[in-house]
C-alpha cells in the first residue's frame, strides 16, 4: 500500500485508495474529521488529502499547515509528501511538530509585539528549577524531586494551568504530586518569575513557545491578518494527543476559520499523564456541526487474528472513549492464532520468551523484526541479560541499557567502593540493600514518576543480587558484587539491527513482524498505581491495545504468577486478559498434568542434576535452562511424551522444540519400568 519514498505516485492523488480513505481524500474544504484505527493508512490518507487539495487548485502548497508531535512523524510526512510532489523548493507544503512551528513564528513575530525586548530558548528547565527550589529551601541534593518538580511544570503549563490553579488542578487530575502541592505551586510561582530579567528580557522554555505565539496572534489584529494570508489550510495528526495549549494555538492560526481537517484515534490515547486530552477529536463534530467525518478501518498491516484479538481488547473499554470505538477489519491473508502463555514466575517467563524468540529467528523472521514490549523499563534487564546469554543482538528503544543507566552506574560504584573494604557485618543481600539506600532504594515506593523510575532500577538491581545469592550462597558480599560486576560486562553492546526491546509508551507508531507483550500482570498491567479510577484503568487497557496493534504476524502474550523462584503464585494475569485467553480444550493447558501432587523424588533428582550440567556446558545460569519451581512442576507431572511436556504450566511448546527431547530422556531414565503404559 505505500509508496515507494522519492517516486512519485502514478494517476495522482486518489490513485490506489480504498474507498474511505478515498472519500477522506475527496472531501470538500472545510472541517474534516478521520478517525484513523491502527494500521489503516492515517498518513497516507492525509499527505493524499493535501496532494488532492494542491492538485486540483483549491490551495497552494504554501498555504498548507500539517502537524504532528514528532520530528520523526513530521520527517515521514514531508517525505510522502516530496513523493507526491507537493513538497520541494518553491513548492513546499509546510510539516512541521507544533513546536518547531512555532518558534518559526514567535522569531517573525515577536519584534512587531516586544520591539527590542529579546527572548532565548530555556531548552532545560532542570537548572533553573533547581536554582529556584534552592531559593525557596528545597533540598536541591535530591535531583529526582528536581526532575518531578520539572516534569509537574512542564504538565500544568501544558495544559494552560498557572502556579496558582496548580493544587486543585493536581488534585482533580488525580497527579502522583512528588512533594507537597504548595510546595509544587511555590516553586512553580518562582520559575515563571525567574525567567524575565530585570529589563524585560526573557527566557522561554517549550511550552512557552506556543503559549506567547498565541497570545501575540490573538492580541494584534493585524499580526493574525498576516498569519492568516500566508496559511489558509490546516491539517493535524495524531490530534488525540493534543494539549490544552496546543488547541489554543490552532485556534489562532485558524482565527475562526474552519479549513481544518484532523486525524486521529480515541483508542490511541495513552499520554494523558502529560496533559494531552482526547476531547478535542470527540468533540470536534459538535464544534463543526457540519463536519465530514469519515472512518478508516481496513487494517493493512495486522493479520485477521491480531486486528480480532485488538477488537476484542478494546472492546471490553468503558467511558466515552468506548463510544468511538473502531470495528478494524484485517486485510491480510490469514496468518498464526496469537499465543498465551503463563508461567510460575518472571525468570520462566523470560526463558520461555526467549526460547519463542529463537524459534522465531530460525523460522527466518529476522531480529530486526522481532520486537519484547513491556510496561516499565526496568523489566528491560532480564531480556536484555537473556539474550545476551543467549548470543542474540538486542537493543533498547527509549533507554539506555540497564547497566548504562545513572542510577545504576551510580549503584554499582558504591557497592564496588564498599567491597574493596572490610566485609559488612550482615547477609550479601542485606548489605547490598543496605548500601543502595545511598542512591535512592527506599524501603517503600517513593512518589513521584522520577523518584519511582529510579526506585524501581534499583530494586531489580537488588532481585539480580538475590538470584546471584541463590546460586551462591557461599559468595561473601565482595562475591556477591564480583559476580553483578561480571554480570554487567557479559551484555552485547546494544546494535541497530538486533531485536527491539521497548516499553509499550516508547513503541507506539511502530511496528514489528513479531511482538512479544510480556509481564501482563495485575500490577504491571494495569500498572498498581494506575488503578486509582476507571479513567486511569481505561488509559492502561488502550495502552495494551496500542501494544497488541504493534505486531504484523506473530504476537505473544505471557505473564507470570510471582517475580522469582519460590516466592509463591501471588499474582494473577492481567484483566485485560479475561474472555481473550482461549479455554484449556482450545489448546492451551496451563495447570500441571495430574497424576501426583508431590514430585518424584529420583525424577526431582535426575533433573536438579541435569540442570546443573546442562548450564554449565553451555555456559548459562541454570535458572536461565529453567527454574527451580519448574523443575518441582515437571518431576510432579512426570511428563514422558513431548506432548505432555508442553502441556506443563509454564513450559510450552517453544522450550519443548529447545529441551524437551533432553528433558524426557531425564524423566524416563529415573523412572526405569514405572512410566509404562503411559506414552
Amino acid at each position: 500500500m505505500t509508496t515507494a519514498m522519492g517516486q512519485r505516485v502514478e494517476g495522482g492523488a486518489t490513485a490506489g485508495l480504498d474507498p474511505d480513505q478515498l472519500e477522506a481524500v475527496l472531501a470538500p474544504r472545510g472541517p474534516v474529521c478521520v478517525l484513523a484505527g491502527a494500521g489503516t493508512g492515517k498518513t497516507r490518507t492525509i499527505t493524499r488529502r493535501i496532494a488532492h487539495l494542491v492538485e486540483s487548485g483549491q490551495v497552494n502548497p504554501e498555504q498548507v499547515l500539517a502537524v504532528t508531535f514528532t520530528s520523526r512523524a513530521a520527517a515521514e510526512m514531508r517525505e510522502r509528501l516530496a513523493s507526491l510532489g507537493v513538497s520541494g523548493p518553491g513548492n513546499s507544503v509546510a510539516a512541521q511538530t507544533f513546536h518547531a512551528a512555532a518558534m518559526r513564528q514567535l522569531r517573525y513575530f515577536w519584534p512587531m509585539t516586544f520591539g527590542d525586548l529579546r527572548w532565548d530558548l530555556l531548552e532545560h528547565k532542570f537548572r533553573m528549577v533547581a536554582r529556584v527550589a534552592r531559593e525557596v529551601g528545597i533540598d536541591v541534593s535530591d535531583r529526582d524531586l528536581l526532575r518531578d518538580l520539572s516534569s509537574e511544570i512542564e504538565w500544568a503549563k501544558s495544559s494552560a494551568i498557572g502556579p496558582d490553579q496548580y493544587a486543585d488542578a493536581a488534585q482533580r487530575a488525580h497527579r502522583d504530586v512528588p512533594t507537597d502541592p504548595r510546595t509544587v505551586m511555590q516553586v512553580f510561582a518562582a520559575y515563571e518569575a525567574a525567567k524575565v530579567a530585570p529589563n524585560g528580557d526573557r527566557l522561554l522554555d517549550f511550552e512557552d513557545l506556543l503559549i506567547y505565539t498565541t497570545m501575540i496572534l490573538q492580541s494584534d489584529p493585524s499580526i493574525g491578518e498576516e498569519f492568516r494570508s500566508r496559511y489558509r489550510s490546516f491539517v493535524v495528526d495524531e490530534y488525540q494527543d493534543v494539549t490544552p495549549i496546543q488547541q489554543n494555538l490552532l485556534d489562532a492560526w485558524l482565527g475562526g476559520r474552519d479549513d481544518l481537517t484532523v486525524v486521529g484515534d480515541a483508542n490511541q490515547t495513552i499520554y494523558s499523564f502529560t496533559g494531552a486530552t482526547p476531547s478535542y477529536l470527540l468533540d470536534f463534530t459538535r464544534r463543526f456541526p457540519d463536519a465530514t467525518l469519515v472512518r478508516l478501518q481496513r487494517d493493512y498491516r495486522s493479520t485477521p487474528q491480531v486486528v480480532n484479538l485488538a477488537n476484542e481488547a478494546i472492546g471490553k473499554a468503558r467511558g466515552r472513549i468506548a463510544g468511538t470505538r473502531l470495528q478494524l477489519v484485517g486485510q491480510r491473508d490469514a496468518g498464526p492464532e496469537p499465543v498465551f502463555a503463563g508461567y510460575d514466575d518472571e525468570i520462566s517467563e523470560v526463558v520461555g520468551v526467549v526460547a519463542e524468540i529463537r524459534k522465531r529467528i530460525r523460522a527466518g523472521v529476522p531480529a530486526s523484526e522481532i520486537a519484547v514490549l513491556y510496561r516499565v523499563n526496568a523489566q528491560s534487564e532480564a531480556y536484555e541479560e537473556a539474550l545476551a546469554e543467549a548470543g542474540i543482538d538486542y537493543q533498547v528503544r527509549g533507554a539506555q541499557s540497564f547497566f548504562e543507566r545513572p542510577e545504576i552506574v551510580a549503584a554499582m560504584r558504591r557497592l564496588t567502593s564498599l567491597a574493596g573494604g572490610p566485609p559488612p557485618p550482615m547477609q550479601p543481600v542485606d548489605a547490598v540493600r543496605h548500601a543502595l539506600h545511598q542512591v535512592g532504594l527506599t524501603e517503600s515506593e517513593p512518589k513521584g514518576a522520577n523518584a519511582r523510575a529510579r526506585w524501581q532500577q534499583l530494586l531489580r538491581l537488588v532481585e539480580i543480587v538475590e538470584t546471584i545469592a541463590s546460586e551462591a550462597p557461599e559468595l561473601d558480599f565482595a562475591g556477591v558484587v564480583g559476580k553483578l560486576d561480571e554480570r554487567s560486562r557479559m551484555r552485547h553492546a546494544p546494535i541497530g539491527g538486533g531485536v527491539t526491546l521497548s516499553s509499550m509508551h516508547a513503541a507506539k507508531g511502530l511496528e514489528w513482524d513479531a511482538v512479544f507483550l510480556t509481564g501482563l500482570h495485575e500490577g504491571s498491567m494495569p500498572l498498581g498505581r494506575a488503578s486509582k479510577t476507571v479513567d486511569e484503568v481505561e488509559e492502561e487497557r488502550r495502552l495494551f491495545y496500542v501494544g497488541i496493534t504493534r505486531a504484523r504476524e506473530h504476537l505473544h502474550l505471557s505473564w507470570s504468577l510471582s517475580r522469582g523462584e519460590g516466592r509463591g503464585t501471588k499474582r494473577r494475569r492481567s484483566r485485560f486478559l479475561d474472555a481473550l485467553v482461549p479455554a484449556p480444550s482450545a489448546g492451551l493447558d496451563l495447570e500441571p498434568l495430574p497424576e501426583r501432587t508431590e514430585p518424584d523424588p529420583d525424577v526431582l533428582k535426575a533433573l536438579t542434576v541435569w540442570r546443573k550440567e546442562f548450564a554449565e556446558s553451555h555456559e548459562i545460569m541454570e535458572s536461565n535452562v529453567m527454574s527451580k519451581t519448574m523443575v518441582r512442576t515437571i518431576a510432579t507431572a512426570v511428563p514422558t511424551t513431548l506432548e505432555d511436556l508442553a502441556k506443563v504450566r509454564g513450559f510450552g511448546r517453544a522450550r519443548t522444540d529447545e529441551i524437551g527431547a533432553a528433558v524426557i530422556a531425564v524423566v524416563d531414565s529415573a523412572l526405569p519400568g514405572k512410566t509404562a503404559g503411559r506414552k
